[in-house]
């Protein structure tokens, strides 16, 4: 294994360890070069996972990443162990090399020894002059020899010093502190946004961070960065609205109009493109082909058709499926021309098919609008039965622990029509689906042929994604995701798979449910 080295940048991140990076490119970034990372441990909280922070280490590399829950966007980068790395500040090493002759390290607190960064190296040489830091002491209060940890810390980046309860005094310079050999080495040194530790400690998982595109300078990458969909709102009838990140921008994508040549002009070439084609879902459909124009009843909330388009999209490969011959002559037979355009970066999936009505407008804003054009609308183009239009999207939510995780990154999303003035009831996608189903039910009451059915709690439609020859995780739903499960991709902290999600559907809307209540994703249409 060759060690790791990197240019630290204060206020932007460790060589291609960018802040603000969302946890799917670094993720995948990682797994692209198994020699180099050879393990990678993911921890996240089970019953929170969309919105407590999620942590990934690098053991073999001495790296540890923090990530927020709701972004999942890269907010801290430690190094913990500088024996397993090579971590250099303007073209200078920050701590000796591991392999240098005659270097000698510091103990630290487990009593092993390290080369880590000496104290003098980063105040005289590297760093410069700074603030008086931080003491953090001892848990231990009551034992005078017990050792606490002093921050020292520069705007975008800080260093931690073991240090002796007995050793600190507040009335001591600096370098009066840290010049004892006990405490001259660090143990360890953060990056972060924000101009010391102690202020940025207050905002670090929700401060608005800049784009990555403005740190590609350090890294001199050629790679072209696509504009972020930061927020998906869905305004209902099949509109969605999608906001793009650091702008004022928004792009509406209607479904049944918006062609695609409109989606590569507003978000670019998709990364893949799957074509449409398993048919063994479709045993539902024959079921229900009498009503399936009408959507004016209940049965609107149980139709296993729509159920059944939740997730089909091709495999994240590194390469574009469409252009495998081999694979090409499996959809010969596919004359619809329906496919999925895949934008694993943006968190979503379109499905492009020829048109379809897209679902009645909800209720509260037929009520609201009165007659009124409908926000984002636009006249029907060319409508003729072989013109592809986009016809379904699903929103993917990447919750850790989840089988489709790192599939996609995260796309984060607000159900516009049920919007409050109140901030705290918005429905979105760190939302628990009971909340989302009781307000979705009192929306669409009125459809309800009976008010016992308004208050009955719809049948899912259970799927297993890890069975290799189900529904669930055949290639129409999951592209082939069998060829690479496992890893960080699929373990929970048990080494089990949470493979097995419930469907739910609402006029417009299918939300696939995890065990633990969370959307995993939606399908609008």
């Amino acid at each position: 294994m060759s060690l790791f080295t990197a240019a630290l940048h204060p206020n932007v991140g460790l060589g291609f360890l960018v802040l603000g990076a969302s946890l799917h490119d670094i993720l995948t970034r990682l797994k692209a070069e198994p020699q180099r990372f050879p393990k990678l441990d993911l921890a996240y909280s089970q019953t929170d996972p969309v919105t407590e922070p999620v942590l990934l280490t690098l053991p073999a590399n001495g790296i540890r990443l923090r990530f927020d829950g709701p972004e999942q966007r890269l907010r801290l980068v430690e190094v913990i162990d500088f024996t397993k790395n090579r971590i250099t500040y303007q073209e200078k090493d920050v701590a000796k090399p591991a392999n240098s002759q005659g270097a000698v390290g510091s103990p630290r607190l487990g009593g092993d020894t390290a080369n880590g960064p000496a104290f003098k190296n980063i105040y005289h040489r590297l760093f410069g002059p700074t603030y008086a830091g931080e003491y953090i002491p001892p848990d231990d209060t009551g034992n005078g020899n017990a050792v606490g940890t002093y921050i020292l810390s520069y705007p975008g980046v800080a260093f931690s010093f073991p240090l002796p309860k007995s050793a600190y005094s507040p009335n001591k310079d600096v370098v009066s502190l840290l010049s004892s050999p006990a405490s001259q080495t660090a143990a360890s040194v953060a990056i972060f946004s924000g101009k010391s530790w102690a202020h940025a400690r207050d905002t670090l998982w929700d401060e608005i961070l800049p784009s990555v595109k403005s740190a590609i300078l350090f890294n001199k990458s050629k790679e072209v960065v696509p504009d972020e969909i930061s927020l998906v709102k869905i305004h209902g009838g099949g509109r969605l609205q999608l906001f793009k990140k650091w702008t004022n921008a928004s792009t509406w994508i209607n479904l049944g109009e918006t062609t695609p040549q409109d989606l590569v002009a507003e978000l670019g070439p998709p990364d893949a493109i799957y074509r449409k084609n398993d048919q063994r879902m479709y045993i539902h459909k024959t079921r229900t082909a009498s009503h399936s124009r009408s959507r004016s009843n209940g049965g609107d909330y149980r139709r296993p058709d729509d159920l059944t388009d939740t997730d089909q999209s091709s495999a994240h490969t590194g390469s574009d499926d469409s252009e495998d011959e081999a694979i090409e002559d499996d959809f010969v037979g596919n004359v619809s021309g329906e496919c999925f355009f895949n934008y694993f970066y943006l968190g979503f999936d379109i499905l492009v098919s020829p048109p379809q009505p897209a679902s009645k407008t909800p209720p509260s804003q037929v009520a609201a609008l009165n007659g009124k054009e409908v926000p984002g609308s636009t006249p029907f183009k060319n409508g003729t039965a072989d013109r592809l239009v986009a016809t379904k999207m699903v929103l993917h939510a990447n919750v850790p622990g989840s089988y489709p995780f790192n599939r996609h990154r995260r796309c984060r999303w607000e159900i516009q029509y049920l919007a409050t003035d109140n901030p705290d009831e918005t429905l979105d996608s760190e939302t628990l689906f009971d909340e989302i189903e009781e307000r979705l039910r009192e929306e669409w009451k009125s459809t309800y042929p009976l008010e016992e059915d308004a208050k009955r709690r719809q049948r899912g439609m259970v799927l297993n994604r890890g069975w290799g020859d189900s529904p669930g995780s055949s290639i129409e739903f999951l592209g082939g995701w069998e060829d690479s499960s496992g890893g960080v991709a699929a373990k929970k902290f048990d080494g089990s798979e949470d493979s097995t999600t419930t469907l739910y559907g609402f006029p417009g809307l299918v939300f696939e449910v995890l065990k633990n209540g969370f959307v995993s994703a939606v399908t609008v249409y």
